[in-house]
Order: C-alpha cells, then sequence, then structure tokens
C-alpha cells in the first residue's frame, strides 16, 4: 500500500490580547495616594500642635471637623504674637518711661514702676515699698500716687487697640480688721478699683477684659512673703494677632531673676476673675438652704 503522506502541525505561540490602559489608571491613584501621604506626614512634623490635632480630627471624623479644620489652622498663625507687635511693644515701652520721667512728684517712685515685655504682652508692675505705696493701708482706696500713676497710664494705653487685663496681688500678711473678708477680696478690689479709675481717666469702654485677684498666690518674692513688693497692681497690655484677636494670656516669669509664684501651682478655683465689672461674692449654697428654710417658717 503506498505510504500515508506525513501531515506536519506547526502551532504558533499566541500573544495575549490587549488589556487596554487600566493598569496606568491604578498606577496613577497610587501614586497620587502616596503624594498625599508624604504631604499629611510633612504637615504633621512641621506644623504646630493645634494644627496637628485639627488635621487627626479630621482623619477620624472628616464629616465631623472639616470646618474646623480651616478655622484651627489659619488660627494657629494668625494667633501667634508678630514680630512687628513686639516692635510696637517696645515703642509702647519707651513711650510710658518717658512720660512717667516727665510727671512732676513722680521721680520718686521710679523704683516702684517696673515695664517689662514678657510673652504675654508689656507687663506694667506697680510695686509698693516700705516707703512708697499706691494704696491705704488695708484698703482698696488709692492714695494721690495712685491715682496720678493709673491716670497717666489710662490716657497712653488708651491710645492702642490692644486689650488690657488688670491684676492685684497682696502679700502673704493674713487681713484682719473684717469677718469674711481676706486677701482674696482685698487684691480683687484693688484690682478693680484700679480698673475704674483707669476706665474713667482714657481707657476706651471695652478695653479692659480681665480683672483678677490673685492675693499672696503669685508671690513676687516667694523667699519673703511679706515683703512690700508683693504688694503690687499688674496691668499687662495683650499682644494682637494678625487677625486682631488677643493673643491667650500665658503665666511669665518675671524678668529680673528673682524667685517668684508665677512658677508656682496658683490655685485657680480661688481667683477671682471679671470681664469690666466689679466683682460680686455670692452667698454658699448652704446659706441659700438656711435662708429658704428660715422664709418657710
Amino acid at each position: 500500500m503506498p505510504t500515508p503522506p506525513i501531515i506536519i502541525i506547526k502551532k504558533k505561540a499566541a500573544h495575549g490580547g490587549h488589556h487596554g490602559g487600566a493598569w496606568k489608571v491604578a498606577y496613577a491613584d497610587f501614586v497620587t495616594a502616596m503624594m498625599a501621604l508624604f504631604i499629611v506626614l510633612w504637615l504633621m512634623s512641621s506644623s504646630s500642635k493645634q494644627a496637628q490635632v485639627a488635621i487627626s480630627g479630621y482623619f477620624k471624623d472628616p464629616n465631623g471637623t472639616a470646618k474646623e479644620v480651616g478655622s484651627n489652622m489659619t488660627g494657629t498663625g494668625e494667633n501667634l504674637p508678630q514680630k512687628e507687635k513686639k516692635e510696637d511693644m517696645e515703642k509702647l515701652k519707651a513711650q510710658l518711661e518717658k512720660s512717667i520721667q516727665q510727671m512732676n512728684d513722680l521721680d520718686k517712685l521710679d523704683k516702684n514702676i517696673e515695664i517689662t515685655i514678657t510673652a504675654e504682652g508689656l507687663r506694667i508692675e506697680l510695686l509698693e515699698s516700705a516707703k512708697e505705696t499706691f494704696f491705704e493701708s488695708g484698703s482698696a482706696n488709692l492714695n494721690q500716687s495712685g491715682r496720678e500713676i493709673l491716670a497717666l497710664l489710662a490716657v497712653e494705653l488708651g491710645k492702642v487697640p490692644n486689650h488690657i487685663s488688670v491684676e492685684g496681688h497682696t502679700d502673704a500678711t493674713p487681713f484682719s480688721g473684717k469677718n469674711f473678708y481676706s486677701n482674696w477680696e482685698l487684691s480683687s478690689d484693688r484690682a478693680n478699683a484700679a480698673r475704674r479709675l483707669m476706665q474713667q481717666s482714657g481707657f476706651r469702654p471695652d478695653q479692659v477684659s480681665q480683672v483678677r485677684g490673685f492675693a499672696d498666690q503669685r508671690l513676687r518674692n516667694v523667699n519673703n512673703p511679706t515683703d512690700p513688693s508683693n504688694r503690687r497692681i499688674s496691668v499687662i497690655v495683650q499682644y494682637l494677632g494678625n487677625n486682631g484677636d488677643d493673643v491667650p494670656t500665658k503665666d511669665v516669669d518675671p524678668k529680673d531673676g528673682k524667685a517668684s509664684a508665677e512658677k508656682m501651682p496658683v490655685k485657680t478655683a480661688s481667683a477671682v476673675t471679671a470681664s469690666s465689672t466689679d466683682i460680686t461674692h455670692k452667698p454658699s449654697p448652704a446659706k441659700l438652704d438656711t435662708a429658704k428654710k428660715e422664709a418657710d417658717h
């Protein structure tokens, strides 16, 4: 029989079909995500604590904190004391010192008035001594020296846009003479007396932001709690941020190198604070309850 023909079948390797550009889209998404991650890491490492909290809150709850992130991050930069603001404080300090030197009969108080620039603003301290005072002894009544210097400060400080804080401090000598009246009441009453006179002498009606009485809890000279310099009135011209708001007040150590209770824990629960108004003392709940029972009978 004839030999059958030999048939050779050659198979060609088939190439995969064209898959399109889907991989390019996925790669682009990956690169974009990595870039966003690096930007967030950079912001977290170079931003302030407030900005970090805002960014972290956004990723935890985008719907709940989305509006807060922008406002917080904006406020972070705007509320910091700026260089030009500190330069303004230098000019104001020089102007106040010049005005005080020009006042008659106040040259003797040169050592009793200290003006320093701190992280919270311009701090003006009226320090009493054994010979020179600003208030009548054990009273919130200003004497002639106190009225003159506070009136001068009011005229000068009333020209600036900054808000003012007024603080009253006493030494550690216990107050005697009145029942239920202590150094807490005396320090807050003196601060309010200073505030009233300054508002009458040149302050704008809305210029005072705080009136605070610290009694003997922030002694200037902790080594001598009864030292007269612990009795003082502090007037603080607060910094302004770029947006015109006050920079939050901070506790600052004095620059004279002396030990101070600014470094010590403060009994803030007992501190008396007011905003441009006199401080009123409310009766305790126990007294209110007793009064109610008596009324019922």
